[in-house]
């Protein structure tokens, strides 16, 4: 069958490894896809080491690429936002079948380019975009596609995890293992997009939006990030029987749909919880299938060129197809308006049992004092450890809560931080079960 031509713009870690897979097992990619899949151009601005781009026609302008005849399939892996925006919707003008891995981009733009796209009747591929090589997009848009899907939790940033791994392992401080994750390449010389949350909530974004069949909705995901977080909760929260991990969560309700990234405290026989390092690992639970993880490399060359390299796969395969019988970019055909309008809950009606941290003045009636405060919020307190005073007469008190609705702990906590006893911001954790149906 006729080759399928495809400009891939950017040869950097990602495009490099696009570059040298499709290469590399071109065979049997053929033979998989039914035809030759052949790179047609690239277009970059370095070129990464291990990428051997001789005898390929190549360019520093993206958008040469986009309007190129001879590209059926443009590869956008340049990041970013804007520019990607219109090198993307330039493409689709252009008649020619997007492969992305760029989650900011699906998770800000999605909803207009997936419009551009349905219009001229072409594909936008985006398996990269979340986990890295995991193939989760897909599992949930097709394999998962007989359920209605209850949850979604997953580590999806590898650099936090990293972090939070070591400094449950070796008793170290966050900014510590920061500088150390910065060493070894896994974390930018700017972190904030990772431990911040942001790089999750864009992926969080998709993965809720094909889960439950909404629009992508990127402005209203709530972001916490794990700066604040020691080597001393890390221990309690050990001590009481859980792991601290940064997840992205969603969860569907009769008041709408969840969706937040925060620090979390999960039992410690949860799948999720025994996933270390740089890994990413998504729990979803269906229905009719139950609890399923899936569980890989996150990020890197080739994991993530694995993903490119499928959706080019599948692209080669439907590009004959009307685009009324492909799959859908968010999994579902046409507008439930009953599904589709399910709000997203502002984070204060959302809720969960929460870990809390404080340091308070050795003195009669100051416990007394907080759990007052806690109960006048309709907060119950699950547990309690109350440690000897450190240096300064301030005692180290941890509490552990009852679920409760955020509004009602932030009141709480605005109350408790403003008596005189207590010294400093109070640390709060949310907690979450997690339960994986056993």
């Amino acid at each position: 069958m006729k080759p399928v031509r495809v400009g891939i713009c950017g040869l950097g870690t990602v495009g490099g490894g696009t570059f040298n897979v499709l290469t590399r097992n071109a065979d049997d990619i053929a033979r998989r896809a039914g035809r030759p899949i052949v790179i047609e151009q690239v277009a970059h601005r370095s070129i990464h080491p291990d990428c051997d781009i001789t005898g390929i026609n190549a360019t520093s302008d993206v958008f040469e690429v986009a309007t190129n005849p001879n590209v059926d399939v443009l590869v956008e892996l340049i990041g970013g936002y804007d520019i990607a925006r219109e090198l993307v919707l330039t493409a689709i003008a252009n008649g020619k079948h997007v492969v992305t891995a760029n989650k900011a981009l699906i998770a800000v733009h999605g909803n207009e380019i997936f419009k551009a796209a349905h219009e001229k009747g072409v594909i936008v591929a985006f398996e990269a975009a979340v986990a890295g090589g995991i193939p989760v997009i897909k599992s949930l848009r097709e394999g998962l596609g007989a359920n209605r899907i209850e949850w979604v939790a997953g580590i999806i940033n590898g650099t936090g995890n990293y972090i939070l791994t070591h400094m449950r392992d070796e008793g170290r401080a966050f900014e510590d293992v920061l500088a150390e994750a910065q060493a070894l390449g896994y974390a930018e010389s700017d972190p904030t997009f990772d431990v911040e949350g942001i790089d999750a909530a864009h992926k969080l974004t998709i993965l809720a939006s094909i889960a439950y069949g909404v629009p992508l909705q990127f402005e209203k995901a709530f972001t916490e990030g794990i700066s604040r977080i020691t080597a001393e909760d890390v221990e309690q929260a050990d001590n009481l029987g859980y792991v601290i991990k940064h997840l992205g969560i969603s969860k569907r309700t009769d008041q709408g749909l969840e969706l937040r990234v925060h620090p979390t405290l999960i039992p410690k026989e949860r799948l999720l919880a025994n996933v270390h390092g740089v890994k990413n690992a998504i729990a979803i639970m269906g229905d009719a299938v139950g609890p399923t993880l899936y569980y890989g490399a996150g990020a890197g060359a080739e994991p993530t060129a694995s993903a490119v390299v499928a959706d080019l796969l599948d692209v080669a395969r439907d590009i004959s197809t009307d685009h009324h019988y492909r799959v859908p970019y968010l999994a579902f055909s046409g507008i439930d308006e009953d599904v589709s309008q399910l709000p997203i809950m502002p984070m204060e009606d959302i809720t969960t049992a929460y870990y809390l941290r404080l340091l308070a003045v050795d003195r009669p009636g100051v416990l007394a004092r907080v759990a007052t405060i806690l109960a006048e919020q309709g907060i119950s307190i699950e547990a309690l450890i109350q440690k000897e005073a450190t240096e300064g007469e301030l005692v180290p008190i941890i509490l552990l809560t009852h679920r409760t609705k955020e509004k009602q702990m932030n009141e709480a906590i605005r109350e408790i931080e403003s008596m005189a006893d207590i010294a400093g911001p109070l640390t709060r954790i949310r907690v979450e079960s997690l339960d994986e149906g056993e």
